[in-house]
């Protein structure tokens, strides 16, 4: 059996339980020239919808260890791409962007430092052709490394992509039109050993009612053409330190709120949202404003004591 060809029945399984289907697998490399698996899944219902799935090649897909963290990241991928973007996640200050070009899985640090690190990038997806965005290398290290079940993409992408998150929110990162790829340290600081899960922003009700309402207006009504968004993704919930239910409500209340139409877990924007975009481009703009390094004006022009 083929390096390529050994996951296939685990992951084409765990796949098909999802709704998804293994349309290919093929071997690859990562971003040290080390071989790896490559595969490809579709949504069932939509094949247009893939999810590309990049794993080491001496990873045991077929490891029962591994059994229910692959059953959730591929139930989670089947309703992610049941959405319009569902490369689109959206930040608290309000910026909707793009993941892609992640180079799983994990490589050591090339510098000497003693982390793993994975190469991506975002890019602001606000309907227009801004060509803001921003390379990023995430830094995992060691102490954090050796808390995990694995640092394959599966066990992974979740937390990266809400640490990538949360560094912009912390005006840590910088979306420009060109430029060098920027750090995203991973530390322990995200994650409590003692309640064996992840923190990334402590958020009250008003957060998560309004973080919802931007969600449903950038990625239904500017970036989806009005088809419906999934409103209860736990890597949402992870960002904001909520769950999945409390989600839930937020967005029943928004409903009744009358700014979204809600069937189950999929919502779309109302009249009464989609008339907000004034003040969602302001967000956008006072975020970008945020992220943008200032500088010392009398330093520049050389006037120091220094």
């Amino acid at each position: 059996m083929s390096t390529a060809t050994a996951p296939a029945a685990a992951l084409s399984s765990a796949a098909s339980a999802a709704g998804l289907t293994l349309s290919s697998i093929e071997p690859g490399t990562d971003f040290a020239g080390q071989p790896t698996t490559r595969a490809t899944l579709a949504l069932a219902s939509d094949p247009s919808k893939i999810l590309t799935l990049e794993l080491s090649e001496a990873f045991d897909a077929a490891d029962p260890r591994f059994t229910t963290e692959f059953t959730t990241f591929f139930t989670e991928a089947a309703e992610r791409l049941r959405s319009p973007r569902p490369d689109v996640y959206l930040t608290l200050h309000g910026l909707p962007l793009s993941f892609g070009n992640f180079a799983w899985p994990f490589h050591a640090s090339t510098s000497g430092a003693d982390t793993f690190v994975v190469h991506g990038d975002i890019h602001l997806a606000d309907g227009r052709d801004t060509q803001l965005h921003a390379k990023i290398a995430a830094a995992l290290t060691q102490t954090f490394a050796e808390t995990l079940v694995s640092r394959e993409q599966p066990f992974a992408e979740g937390f990266i992509y809400n640490a990538v998150r949360k560094t912009l929110d912390q005006g840590q990162l910088e979306l420009v039109k060109s430029g060098n790829r920027q750090p995203v340290p991973v530390t322990t600081r995200y994650y409590s050993v003692w309640k064996k899960r992840f923190s990334f922003n402590d958020t009250n009700e008003q957060q998560r009612h309004d973080y919802l309402a931007a969600k449903v207006f950038w990625l239904s009504h500017i970036l989806g053409g009005g088809a419906p968004v999934w409103i209860a993704d736990p890597r949402d919930a992870q960002y904001l330190n909520t769950t999945a239910d409390e989600l839930r409500a937020t967005a029943k209340q928004l409903a009744s709120e009358g700014f979204i139409a809600l069937d189950g877990d999929r919502a779309t924007a109302t009249d009464a949202l989609r008339s907000a975009e004034p003040k969602y481009r302001a967000e956008v703009e006072e975020a970008l404003a945020f992220i943008k390094p200032t500088f010392n004006e009398d330093m520049r022009a050389g006037h120091t004591n220094m």
